[in-house]
């Protein structure tokens, strides 16, 4: 995978709330959803590398799918997550722009060759798997992901 093409595909905007229940009823409000749980993250322990793994096993989201993007929302648990900190030091907001890839250790070894250091990485073993980027002081407070996905 060449360099410039690991941000091509934008697959989701993710938005980290402190209230699920009421950032879902604003949103379907206004007349986005329908809101669907997320699968578990739990695919991914096998190979997971977070500072905190009972905190990341916690985060809740939702997703709703539009016709051009899906949406998340998360709400992070108690501990020491990076959608947790950023939580506490900015409020809710975008969190991180999701990218699909077509192969995420190739999409994560560009990402490295381009300067970016791996914020939390998990693989399911079925060449599925996510890559943050600790991008967000150098991008306008936006953490970069990159996903391969077996789920949605």
């Amino acid at each position: 995978m060449r360099h410039g093409q690991v941000f091509r595909t934008l697959h989701h905007v993710c938005i980290v709330v402190r209230d699920m229940d009421a950032a879902v009823a604003y949103y379907e409000a206004i007349g986005i959803g329908p809101w669907h749980e997320y699968p578990s993250l739990r695919v991914y322990e096998r190979e997971l590398q977070v500072p905190d793994a009972a905190a990341f096993f916690g985060l809740r989201f939702k997703f709703a799918n539009l016709e051009n993007v899906q949406i998340q929302l998360c709400a992070p648990p108690p501990g020491n997550t990076p959608q947790r900190q950023f939580l506490e030091t900015r409020g809710e907001g975008v969190f991180h722009l999701g990218f699909t890839v077509p192969d995420i250790d190739a999409a994560e070894a560009a990402g490295g060759a381009l300067g970016l250091k791996a914020l939390m990485r998990g693989r399911s073993g079925e060449g599925a798997g996510f890559t943050y980027f600790d991008t967000a002081d150098h991008g306008a407070g936006i953490t970069l992901e990159i996903r391969r996905s077996n789920l949605t």
